[in-house]
């Protein structure tokens, strides 16, 4: 990999654009922690940055399209930046990019950890010169973050989130895993990310603890494959003489919960067959630390097409472990992944399937076409499906997600929840997730902060909002505790 970080000063600006997923996401929190801690100013990408870095994604033809008008956008914004590209879709496919902008450092994922180390190292000698770095308000980190780098798409129909120029203020993504070798035949993932492999709970531990020392108040444990950490076991080089005991992600949780202060942790996804007894239990224990949430993927409701998928459990066997889940996590919400118009899926596997999800009665649902990936085994299949007809039942199985999203909120009318609070809506009421994942908004009562971002506001749920059916309407009764100061991005000079 060029030395790209040595060969300059440290910026005086940054900018972030990630693409994609929580796992994305939490690798670029990573950068925005070193540059914070570095003195550098967080802008809008959209107005001159010196540095931006372009995390890029692949999941979908479309994750492509937008990734590589992400790095246009980010060049004709900032003529003169250093501009970084990496990620999913750059590591598929590094000569479009080059052509897309040859001034820009393409940065593969292998070498995204050495990347990030050396604009850490960058960022100490900026403190050390006594350049305008070194007016940071905070201490340097005391070791390097973890890296790992991943895809999980979480948005409707196209795969892929809307470009982030900061990162959230109030949760924080912290990735545990890398990698998946399940070779799904529509996924171009292990291509891009290699074996599975994990982070050892050392280190999971130590950004874990950046992140609530920098404020935040809940932790989103994430990865591609998050049910098959290991404990660093699998990590490169790990093996042979300094192999690592093996510890699943039930240990790994016992041990946030035990050696941190951590008030809220999620998992972002986990496939259905990693969650065995040993995990519920560890969950159930948690609580209510660990939050009633799972988002599990699912993909079909059909078992023919999860067979061609590549998929690993039967619809039946799916069924059965939402039920366990529902059993030991009272009130738990469970979300699922469907792909519309996979190979092979005719009207009648695709009715199937809708009314498989129907029966389930989820709490959310992401909804996804499926978009042919080079070199997956899918693209080869006889039986593909138009583009018209995924889009038609794209928008059933939307229509199923928005229903499934307003009667779970509907379901939890009248009870009590404890809310994060993440941002100020347009009229005043603040809003956030609850336990549950469901987003809840509250109206500060007299005599409340004037800002209540990154608050815990105990609150009953007392109607849906009528601005948006899939959201409650909550009724502060506590405030506890205050609300606590998130690390910002540091003003513009």
């Amino acid at each position: 990999m060029p030395d790209h970080a040595a060969s300059h000063d440290a910026p005086r600006t940054a900018a972030i654009v990630n693409l994609g997923c929580k796992v994305n996401q939490s690798e670029m929190e990573a950068a925005a922690r070193l540059l914070r801690e570095g003195g550098v100013p967080l802008v809008d990408p959209n107005h001159g940055a010196e540095l931006v870095i372009v995390n890029t994604c692949t999941v979908t033809s479309m994750a492509d399209e937008k990734s590589r008008q992400a790095v246009r956008r980010a060049r004709r914004a900032n003529p003169d930046a250093r501009v970084i590209v990496t990620g999913c879709s750059v590591q598929v496919d590094p000569d479009t990019y080059a052509r897309v902008d040859p001034r820009a450092t393409l940065v593969d994922n292998e070498a995204k950890a050495a990347f990030l180390a050396e604009l850490e190292a960058l960022l100490a000698l900026g403190r050390h010169d006594g350049g305008e770095t070194g007016a940071a308000p905070h201490p340097p980190l005391n070791a390097a973050l973890p890296t790992l780098s991943g895809v999980e798409a979480a948005s409707p129909i196209d795969g892929i989130a809307d470009d982030r120029a900061s990162v959230e203020r109030t949760r924080a993504f912290v990735k545990v895993q890398d990698g998946c070798s399940f070779h799904c035949t529509y996924c171009i993932i292990p291509r891009a990310r290699g074996a599975e492999r994990s982070l050892t709970p050392d280190a999971v531990l130590a950004d874990v603890r950046r992140a609530l020392a920098a404020g935040h108040r809940e932790i989103v444990l994430t990865g591609i494959n998050i049910g098959t950490y290991d404990g660093g076991w699998s990590e490169r080089g790990a093996r042979g003489s300094h192999v690592r005991s093996a510890l699943t992600l039930a240990g790994l949780v016992r041990r946030l919960l035990a050696e941190t202060d951590v008030e809220r942790i999620r998992l972002s996804s986990i496939e259905v067959q990693h969650v065995d007894e040993e995990l519920l239990d560890a969950w159930v224990e948690g609580g209510p630390r660990t939050l009633p949430h799972l988002h599990l993927p699912l993909q079909s409701g059909d078992d023919g097409v999860l067979r061609r998928m590549g998929r690993r459990y039967s619809t039946d066997e799916y069924a059965r472990t939402v039920e366990r889940a529902r059993r030991a996590i009272p009130g738990v919400a469970f979300h699922a992944d469907v792909i519309a118009g996979f190979p092979t899926e005719d009207d009648e596997a695709f009715g199937r399937s809708a009314a498989f999800i129907r029966s389930l009665d989820p709490a959310g649902l992401h909804v996804f076409r499926y978009s042919a990936r080079p070199g997956t085994p899918a693209t080869r299949m006889a039986g593909q499906v138009d583009e018209a007809t995924k889009k038609a039942r794209a928008a059933e199985l939307l229509a199923i997600a928005a229903t499934s999203r307003e009667g779970f909120a509907r379901g939890g009318l009248g009870s009590e929840t404890r809310v994060l609070l993440e941002q100020r809506l347009p009229d005043g009421r603040w809003i956030g997730h609850a336990q549950d994942h469901v987003l809840v908004a509250v109206a500060p009562r007299s005599g409340d902060p004037a800002s209540l971002e990154n608050a815990i506001v105990a609150a009953r749920r007392v109607a849906i909002d009528p601005a948006s059916h899939e959201r409650v309407i909550g009724e502060i009764l506590a405030l506890d505790p205050a609300p606590r100061a998130v690390r910002a991005p540091l003003p513009v000079p």
